[in-house]
């Protein structure tokens, strides 16, 4: 049996109310827009329910939707990334196909390898950039980081725990990574003042991102305490340092689009841009998540 099934009306509660609070958020953010409901806050936040779905069907059918999810955005991520190589794309596309069938095989047969291998294979890349910066490098750190990084979704379920448990995990980690970057953005829309990195990204602010760690407190305090995940303080550390390292994926990410002279990835997403403008938070969520709790639960 699935374990979205066999955890009864528990997830299935949760991710009703979740729907209920984009819902809310939508209709919030379309009655301050006035007169003008096509803004970009609008486009951003009516735009998760183009998103949410899919994370819906990849923990419905988990495990194997974990998988298929890293897979499907592996497979997104090259085709935005493709454009920016100035090499055969061909080639390109080879390169990438085998960076997702070594951390495929890497899951299935050795995963406590994932880590060392990828983390090897990033640092080689950045090194070859540092010392000599061009969008050919840059792309292919970019893919690595991202094929690395989401290689650690389906071994979710290898959680020391049972696989309800392993499952409400995984809804923590897109719920959290998802509200998190809402709040910093809507708090950075009606409340952004002091930039932080205006070179980098001139949106980011101090108040935004002090917005998205008040809204991941307030998530793990509901679905850690509805879960049974863990105790609160260890949990709000957690949240804090998830925050943070969402903020700091974004920022990276951007970063990485300054240096390639674009606004965003692709138009895959009307308001989000691409796939990769997306998962920008999640490439240090999801690892840093796994890290957290093969270590200290």
């Amino acid at each position: 049996m699935l374990p979205f099934l066999s955890m009864g009306s528990q997830i299935g509660v949760a991710m009703t109310a979740l729907y209920g609070l984009l819902g809310l958020t939508s209709l919030s953010v379309r009655l301050a827009a006035g007169a003008a409901p096509s803004s970009t806050l609008s486009a951003q936040v009516n735009a998760w329910w183009r998103i949410f779905p899919f994370i819906s069907l990849a923990l419905v059918i988990y495990p194997v939707g974990s998988a298929l999810l890293a897979c499907a955005i592996w497979l997104l991520a090259i085709a935005e990334l493709a454009p920016y190589q100035s090499k055969a794309r061909p080639r390109f596309w080879a390169g990438g196909a085998a960076a997702s069938a070594l951390a495929l095989a890497l899951q299935a047969f050795a995963p406590y390898l994932l880590s060392g291998v990828f983390s090897g294979l990033i640092v080689i890349q950045y090194w070859r950039f540092n010392a000599h910066p061009d969008h050919d490098k840059l792309v292919n750190l970019l893919l690595l980081v991202t094929v690395g990084a989401l290689a650690v979704l389906p071994l979710f379920a290898r959680l020391p725990f049972d696989s309800p448990t392993n499952l409400a995990w995984l809804f923590y980690l897109f719920v959290l990574t998802a509200l998190n970057d809402i709040g910093q953005f809507i708090s950075g829309k009606l409340f952004g003042r002091q930039k932080i990195a205006p070179h980098i990204s001139p949106n980011k602010t101090w108040q935004g991102l002090i917005g998205g760690v008040v809204v991941s407190q307030l998530v793990t305090l509901v679905l850690g305490r509805y879960f049974g995940l863990g105790s609160a303080p260890r949990l709000a550390v957690y949240a804090l340092l998830l925050s943070l390292g969402g903020f700091v994926g974004d920022l990276m990410y951007s970063a990485a689009k300054r240096h390639l002279g674009i606004k965003d990835f692709s138009q895959l997403i009307p308001g989000h841009g691409g796939i990769l403008d997306r998962v920008d938070s999640l490439v240090i969520t999801a690892p840093l998540l796994y890290w957290l709790i093969r270590t200290f639960e």
